[in-house]
Parts: C-alpha cells; sequence; structure tokens
C-alpha cells in the first residue's frame, strides 16, 4: 500500500513521564517500552497507518484519512489502558491528531503541520487524546459507535502562533477527567508572552541548545545580526520552557526605551513590582524576585547595554530562582553570562542543480515560502523558479528579516524578477509590517539602527571593509583600512568589537582567523563608504595590495608549496575578482588590472572554471593599446593558450603571432621561448609533427640558453608527445623519463603529476596495462593532493581506460561518469581526439555489458559519487 503524501492526518503519542519512570523502573521499563512499541505499531498499521519515525518511547504515524487515523488512536487507548504493565507500571500515553498538506521525502514528512501536532501534543496529559480543529471538522459526522469529542475551547499553543480550537476525544472505556491543558492560557502557566501572527519556522537544533544552556547558566544572551530571529527565538524558547519555571516567564521589551534610566523601571512595571519610597527601584525589585521562580527576558539590550549589564548582576547575585534571556546585539559583559551567537537560516547552494523538492527542507526556503503564501495564496515553487529561489534566500545570507520582506514582494513580482532586484536590495526590500519597530520596516532601516550605535572609528572601519569580497585576514585589513579615525595598531580591537556586535563574523581558518561580512551588511557599508567620498582611495589601496600578493606569491606555484599557495590564492578569489572589477573601470588602473590577471591566470586555470579564466583575460586585454607592451605581449600569448585549449586554433595562431612579433621587437628571450612552445603545441595539435618539431626545438635552445628548468623540462614533454604521435614509442619513453626525472628535482608537483600521466598513457599504448595503471593512480595522488580537479578528471577518465581492458566494465563506466561530472564543474575543453576516443570506448562498453539500463546505472552512480569515493574507488582497483 502507497504510504500518505499530499494532505494527510498525523498521529503523534508518547508516555508520560517516561523519564521517571526509567529511573525509578529500568528493568521493568525495558519490558513496558517494548510491548508499547509493538501494541502501537499494530494498531496503526491495522488502520492503514505509517510509522515513519519513533524518537525513545514517542511515536509519528501518518494516515490517508482522518477516521483511520482516530480509529487507530480509539483503539490503541483502549489496549495501552487494558495492558496489565510488568511490575505494576502504569503507562500512560497522550496523543494528538492534526490534518494538512506535507512534503514528503525519503520516507519522512516535512511542514507546518509537523511542527502544529507536536505543540498540541505538549499540551496534553497521559490517556488523553486531542485533536485539532481541521481534524475535527473531517471526522465529526462519522465516529466510531459510543464516541464523542469533547469540546476543550480555544487555547494558544507553545507556537505562539493562532491559537487552536481543541477537542478530546471521549470513549466509555477511556479516562475522561484531565486536568487544564498545558497551553499558554493556563492560568498555572503565568506568562505575557505575546501572540505571534505567524508561524516559527524551523530552528529545532537551535532550540534543543539553548534549553541545555538555560539548564546550566542563570544568564544566556542571544547574539546576532539585526533581523537575524534573536527575539523571535527567544520567545519561542520561553514558551517551550513555561512549564518548568512555576511563576512563569515574562517578556519586557527594551526597544521603546531612550533613557537608560528606565530599565529596571520597566521590569518592575512588567511584573508587578511597586516602587517604594526612599528606596531604589533595583533594590525592591530584586528583594521581590529573591523567593521567584522564573523566566525574564531582556529583549533588545544593545542601545541601553551598561543599564541592562547591572539590572542583570544584580538579579543573577541575589535572586537564585530567576533566569534571564537576553536578545542583544553583543554581549552584556558581566561574569556569569554565556552568549549564543543566533545563525542564519540553513541555506541551499546556488551553484547546485536545484528543484522544488530538493529545497524544501532549507529553513530560508520554508520561511519565504511562508511568507510568500500571506501575501500570494497562488504563490508556489516549481522546478523553473527553484534556482532563483535558492539565488534569493543565499544572497539574503538566510537573514530572516531580510527573506521576509523579500518574500512580501512575492505579491506582485516574480521569484525570478525578486532575484534579479536584489543589486538595489535597500529599495527592494521595503514595506515590512506597519505594527512592526521601525527599524524593522525596512531592511536598511535595521541597520541603521546597529550602525548609528557605533563609534566614528568603528563606522570608518566597517565602511572601508566593505571593498573585501569573501573575507579577508587580520593582515589585510591592516593594510588597506588604516588611515584616519583608524590607527593601524587600532584594527584589531575595532575589528573585534564589530564581531562582538554582530555586524563583522570571524570564522577559524585552519590555525588562523578569516573575517567576512554579510552580503547584506556588506553592501550597506559600500554604500555608506561612496558617502563618504573615500570609495576610490580604500578600492585603490585594496587593488595594490592585492596584485601585489598575486606577484609576490606566483612563482610559489611550480614549487613544493603548490598546493599551499593555490589554496591561499582560492581563499582570496572573491577579493582578486573585485579587484579586476575595479581595474576595468578606468584607464589609469588597466595596467595594474592586467598585470593582475597575469599574475592569478596560472591559478586560475588550475582552479577555475576554464570559461571564467578566459573572460578574464579577454576583458583586460580590451584595456587601451598604450599599455605597457610587454604586458600586451603576454596577454595575447595567454589569449592564444586558452584559443588552443578550446581548439580554435585561427585564433590561437593570430594570437600567439601577435605576441611573438612584439616580444621579438622588445627582444624578450623568455617570453619568445614560451611562445615558440605554444606555437608548438598549436602545430601539434593540427598534426603537423614537423613544424611543431622545429618550434619546440627552437624554444629549448632558448631556455637552454636562459638555464631555465622549468622551460627545458616542458619541451621535454612536448617533445615526448610529438615522438608518440609518430608513432615512435621508444623515443617517448625517453623524453617522459627525462621529464620526469626533471621535474623531481625542480620539486614541481604538477609537472611531475603530468609526467606520471604521460608515462602512463604511454605504457596503455604499449598493452602494459599494469604499469598504466601504476602511474595513472600515482599521478591521481599527485593532483589530489593538490587539489587540482581538471587533472583529476582527466586521470579518473584514464584509469577507466585500464579497468575496461581489466574487464571492470561497471567500475570503467563509473569513474567516467564521475569524470564528466568535474568536466562540466569546472568547463575543461575535451581535446577531440580524446572526446572521439571515448566515444569508441563508451560504445565498446554498452556492446560488452548488453544492456543500456545497467551502463546508465552505472554511469548515473559515478555521476553522484563523491570526489573522495570516486578517487577511493580508482586507488583501489
Amino acid at each position: 500500500m502507497a504510504t500518505p503524501s499530499g494532505t494527510i492526518t498525523l498521529l503523534f503519542t508518547d508516555i508520560e513521564g517516561s523519564t521517571k519512570l526509567w529511573e525509578a523502573h529500568p528493568e521493568a521499563m525495558g519490558i513496558a517500552l517494548a510491548r508499547h512499541d509493538a501494541l502501537l505499531r499494530e494498531t496503526i498499521e491495522a488502520h492503514a497507518g505509517f510509522v515513519f519515525k519513533t524518537i525513545g518511547d514517542a511515536f509519528c504515524a501518518a494516515f490517508h484519512t482522518a477516521p483511520e487515523a482516530l480509529g487507530a488512536a480509539l483503539i490503541a487507548q483502549q489496549v495501552l489502558a487494558a495492558e496489565p504493565w510488568p511490575g505494576g507500571l502504569s503507562i500512560k500515553v497522550r496523543m494528538a491528531l492534526h490534518t494538512g498538506a506535507v512534503e514528503s521525502r525519503d520516507n519522512d514528512y516535512f511542514g507546518q503541520p509537523l511542527n502544529r501536532v507536536a505543540r498540541l501534543l505538549a499540551v496534553g496529559y497521559g490517556g488523553q487524546t486531542i485533536l485539532s480543529q481541521v481534524t475535527y471538522d473531517l471526522i465529526r459526522d462519522s465516529l466510531p459507535p459510543q464516541t464523542t469529542l469533547k469540546d476543550l475551547g480555544e487555547h494558544r499553543l507553545k507556537d505562539l502562533a493562532r491559537p487552536e480550537q481543541v477537542f478530546q476525544l471521549a470513549h466509555p472505556n477511556l479516562d475522561a477527567e484531565f486536568p487544564p491543558l498545558k497551553s499558554l492560557d493556563n492560568v498555572a502557566l503565568p506568562n505575557n508572552l505575546p501572540q505571534q501572527v505567524t508561524s516559527f519556522i524551523g530552528r529545532e537544533k537551535e532550540l534543543a541548545e539553548l534549553q541545555e544552556r538555560l539548564a546550566i547558566t542563570k544568564l544566556l544572551t542571544l547574539t546576532g545580526a539585526g533581523g537575524s530571529g534573536k527575539s523571535r527565538l527567544s520567545l519561542q524558547a520561553a514558551a517551550e520552557l513555561l512549564d518548568t519555571f512555576p511563576d512563569g516567564a515574562w517578556l519586557v521589551e527594551l526597544a521603546p526605551l531612550a533613557d537608560p534610566n528606565l530599565v529596571a523601571t520597566t521590569v518592575a512595571s512588567v511584573l508587578g513590582v511597586k516602587e517604594e519610597i526612599g528606596k531604589p527601584i533595583l533594590t525592591t525589585l530584586t528583594e521581590s524576585l529573591k523567593a521567584k521562580n522564573l523566566l525574564l527576558l531582556l529583549d533588545n539590550c544593545e542601545h541601553v547595554l551598561d543599564a541592562s549589564a547591572k539590572l542583570a548582576d544584580a538579579i543573577i547575585r541575589n535572586c537564585p530562582g530567576v533566569k534571564i534571556l537576553a536578545t542583544s546585539r553583543e554581549g552584556l559583559g558581566i561574569a556569569g553570562e554565556a552568549t549564543y551567537r543566533v545563525p542564519s537560516l540553513s541555506l541551499p547552494d546556488p551553484k547546485q542543480v536545484q528543484t522544488a523538492e530538493s529545497l524544501s527542507h532549507f529553513e530560508s526556503v520554508q520561511l519565504f515560502i511562508a511568507r510568500a503564501m500571506q501575501t500570494n495564496p497562488d504563490f508556489a515553487v516549481t522546478n523553473a523558479n527553484a534556482p532563483a529561489l535558492a539565488s534569493i534566500c543565499f544572497r539574503l545570507d538566510g537573514i530572516p528579516l531580510a527573506i521576509e520582506l523579500a518574500a512580501a514582494r512575492a505579491r506582485s513580482l516574480s521569484i525570478e524578477d525578486i532575484n534579479a532586484k536584489l543589486d538595489q536590495r535597500f529599495r527592494l526590500l521595503t514595506g515590512g509590517s506597519r505594527t512592526a519597530l521601525p527599524r524593522q520596516q525596512t531592511l536598511r532601516s535595521l541597520i541603521d539602527w546597529s550602525y548609528d550605535l557605533l563609534s566614528p572609528a568603528e563606522k570608518a572601519l566597517l565602511c572601508r571593509l566593505s571593498v573585501f569580497a569573501g573575507g579577508w585576514t587580520l593582515e589585510s585589513a591592516e593594510a588597506i583600512c588604516v588611515g584616519g579615525e583608524v590607527e593601524d595598531w587600532e584594527v584589531l580591537d575595532h575589528l573585534t568589537s564589530l564581531c562582538d556586535k554582530s555586524l563583522a563574523v570571524a570564522e577559524p581558518v585552519g590555525t588562523s582567523t578569516r573575517y567576512r561580512l554579510l552580503e547584506t551588511v556588506r553592501q550597506y557599508s559600500r554604500d555608506r563608504l561612496l558617502e563618504t567620498g573615500d570609495g576610490e582611495t580604500y578600492r585603490d589601496t585594496h587593488l595594490a595590495f592585492f596584485l601585489a600578493l598575486a606577484e609576490e606569491t606566483e612563482p610559489q606555484i611550480n614549487t613544493p608549496k603548490m598546493k599551499e599557495t593555490l589554496d591561499l590564492l582560492e581563499s582570496e578569489i572573491g577579493n582578486f575578482r573585485a579587484a579586476l572589477e575595479w581595474s576595468g573601470g578606468s584607464p589609469e588602473r588597466a595596467e595594474a588590472g592586467l598585470r593582475l590577471v597575469f599574475a592569478t591566470n596560472y591559478f586560475v586555470k588550475l582552479r577555475i572554471p576554464f570559461t571564467e579564466a578566459r573572460e578574464q583575460v579577454s576583458r583586460a586585454m580590451a584595456s587601451p593599446e598604450d599599455v605597457n607592451p610587454s604586458l600586451r605581449a603576454k596577454g595575447f600569448h595567454t589569449l592564444g593558450t586558452y584559443a588552443n585549449s578550446f581548439y580554435e586554433f585561427e585564433d590561437a595562431n593570430r594570437f600567439l603571432q601577435q605576441s611573438l612579433e612584439l616580444r621579438q621587437e622588445l627582444n624578450e628571450r623568455l617570453g619568445i621561448a614560451q611562445t615558440l612552445h605554444e606555437l608548438g603545441w598549436l602545430a601539434l595539435q593540427q598534426k603537423d609533427n614537423a613544424l611543431a618539431q622545429q618550434r619546440f626545438e627552437a624554444s629549448l635552445a632558448i631556455f637552454r640558453e636562459l638555464d631555465n628548468l622549468q622551460g627545458i623540462a616542458k619541451i621535454l614533454n612536448c617533445l615526448g608527445i610529438n615522438a608518440l604521435h609518430q608513432d615512435d614509442k621508444v623515443t617517448a619513453l625517453r623524453f617522459h623519463e627525462e621529464y620526469l626525472q626533471m621535474e623531481r628535482k625542480i620539486g614541481d608537483p604538477g609537472g611531475i603529476g603530468l609526467a606520471l600521466y604521460n608515462l602512463g598513457g604511454i605504457n596503455f599504448e604499449l598493452e602494459n596495462y599494469h604499469r598504466a595503471g601504476a602511474l595513472f593512480r600515482e599521478s591521481l595522488g599527485v593532483y589530489v593532493k593538490q587539489n587540482i580537479k581538471s587533472s583529476i578528471a582527466l586521470l579518473l577518465e584514464s584509469i577507466g581506460f585500464v579497468l575496461g581492458k581489466n574487464n571492470s566494465l561497471g567500475n570503467m563506466v563509473r569513474l567516467w561518469g564521475q569524470a564528466e561530472r568535474l568536466d562540466e564543474e569546472i568547463g575543461r575543453p575535451k581535446a577531440i581526439h580524446m572526446r572521439k576516443f571515448l566515444d569508441n570506448r563508451i560504445a565498446e562498453a554498452r556492446a560488452a555489458l548488453n544492456d543500456d539500463a545497467v551502463f546508465d546505472a552505472a554511469w548515473q552512480e559515478g555521476r553522484t559519487m563523491s570526489l573522495e569515493q570516486a578517487v577511493a574507488l580508482a586507488e583501489s582497483i
């Protein structure tokens, strides 16, 4: 029978007081729980129900219809009540039913109905079964014999959203009388927690962590950027913990206060504490709380931080039964305080292929959908608009307020339009709730609130940090952001303060620390920097710093420090892109832009998609022609190498000849040798082996003249390939062995890997498949260590060929599938002869397997493997 889907009825159950029962009767409870599980599962399945999750003694089941769910609950309660439990135990199970539309995936369910039924279950008692209004409406006219539904009235559940009309299942064989429901309306649970007009989305992990933290601390402060959901999370945590505080949970809103002296007075007013003549209000307040056991919520402390800290310190020192849950942009900074940084909502990766289904389990997407449907009931996520929705949530950093403001635009704009307009997000994201605090009605107002509380030096540093893209190190901040209000020795202190105030984020990377701004804060700070008139100054400094970094580190790529250098450069790719963008904005920066392109070009080819690397060079070469001719010669050479890689031979020849002419005019011997080398490679690809040999030898002569070992090694490699193309395998083997020895002497990991690969290719041609496989795997290990995906893809493909010769057809196809995925990811062009060779091998493999379905399944399995899994497979065979 198919599992329930779409609109279903949920039945949640758990045993009342199970923790105490386990502590008092561990042996009997083990036997009782096994019997409890068997009875529940048997009854649920007998009524066409599907148990999709069990957590301890809790059951979560789904039913196609509400009557089936009610029938299961009715019978289950009766058999549980009649069961002779071991050791004289009394097992009381509470149950709740609710109906709604859910998402189903991997035998599990997701959506607001699950949260609602969980909250409904939490207010009940053992032996009691309660129902929501929607489930009641579906079953009231088809009740089993002797069954009635008792109206328990309207109750505010602990999700703080709309009240729920609650009904109790009644039957002669079941208990009828229970205490008042443990809802927010129960007089035994005093509180002033406000009803929320919107549902609470996600945050299960955070709620669990807050409960654990509050169990061991008296003051817990939630910190985070404006709009991160600190207040909403604190309210929900208080609701969840309400029945653990006999004297209640009390919210004190500090945001409206302009005078810090009113903090203690406001708290006293909320708690009903009267001021006494001649006695400080703080003293009166602490004396009244000494015998209380309650939770105090101090919301929005940042603008009255000192007064809030003084109040909290007095309370936690003098009132043993009081716990404080505060929200603030930064911690209160007193002894005994624990802080909890509220993270962004979980985010999809826009680089991954996203569908409506794959997006459904991300909290940021769930929030967007819920809020969008409030303004546009016809709103729906489709596979067509899923990528745009993923991009919106990612670009808004998972900030709840920003997502809610964007979702409000769904009433008049498509998802694609909203995404396109996010570059003007401070104009787009306006029009929040008129009842919200003014700073929460627009995104800019929200950040203005935080910005206005900064010192002049902090404001200056925050603005200047906006020139970074993708983060920065302390060293780069000290080099770029100093001047005026900010001294170099102050940068660390001010940066730490910005992190404490949740405007910057510090993240450990290995043994060091890297910093970043949320993109929304970065755009705000960029606008503020432009307003100061200093934008050009600090962007120029940023360009100069990263140009120097690139030129300093470029020579280290062809050394044993290759991976360390590539990792460093990759961590700064966002800054290199930003610097290149800035350099293209004016003629006076064109030369710096060209230098930056060439200094990063080798790294870019190894770690970044080919198409982006090529576009960077093309844009840089659009600069004025009066730029340094040596740089233009290098640019033509680089464009020629890319055209060669993409098999655009006419363009490649034109660019390379232009480079050669300029370099000959300038008498740049090294440059001439490099361009002759690339021209030789062009001739080789066009199968003009004689011309290729001539150019390689001319290049080699210059490299020997200059004693350039890297250049000599490259030509040895090319001469070996040219010999192989002429079917002279002995000569090819000699050149490649010499090439490997030289690269090992130089210590260039990239060269070593290439030499091993080429030697493997020759051994493959010689039908020495065992030796070929060993060489390919050794080469693969080199490139995996350096994280060079283009070469890893080539090696997986090649190892696949050797597996094919060893009759490991399934694994061969899996490796080919992974190689194809990597090629697509990095945009690696495939040589025409290699494409033809691979196509022939694919046809042979299909024929050998004699089953297209088996071939396609293996190919897809390879594509969906992680890179680590594919490498492990290649290394194991």
